[in-house]
């Protein structure tokens, strides 16, 4: 049951991405600047076919094979368990799951991912919410695994 509920997560993520891809595209035209909240963020549309800071641009197959063999093993460990992680750092890969299948989603469809969040108090790549819930996934996902998961790390002596 606890996979559905994460399933259901990641779902929820991949909508609420799609929904605000949908809007931006809608609403703002590519690389217009529209203000939200002054000197925090504004939304700018850009057109992104690279990843993080548009490394490996136009590496499409890359980050499909990535996401594939990323499905696998969770696909893996739910089948057989194999990894010793907590309920928090399974939310953690749902998140970052959900996130993942969101910007795939408009790889697949689109052979760009739609990026809209631009902060107005560092520099920073434009970015969306898809990237929000990864990048917050993972960082939550190795501090959990540090901090709280000793099986995780638990070295298991063969005699």
């Amino acid at each position: 049951m606890m996979y559905v509920w994460m399933a259901l997560f990641a779902a929820g993520i991949v909508a609420v991405d799609q929904w605000t891809k949908f809007l931006t595209v809608a609403n703002i035209a590519l690389y217009q600047d529209v203000p939200f909240l002054k000197g925090i963020f504004h939304f700018t549309y850009v057109q992104n076919t690279g990843a993080a800071f548009s490394s490996f641009e136009g590496a499409q197959w890359l980050f499909a094979l990535i996401f594939a063999a990323f499905t696998a093993a969770i696909i893996y460990d739910m089948v057989k368990k194999t990894m010793p992680f907590t309920l928090m750092e399974r939310w953690c890969i749902a998140a970052i799951y959900g996130g993942g299948l969101g910007n795939m989603i408009d790889r697949l469809r689109l052979g760009y991912v739609v990026d809209m969040i631009e902060v107005d108090f560092i520099r920073f790549p434009v970015f969306n919410v898809a990237d929000c819930f990864i990048c917050c996934g993972c960082i939550l996902l190795l501090v959990h695994l540090v901090l709280f998961n000793k099986e995780f790390w638990k070295d298991e002596k063969k005699k």
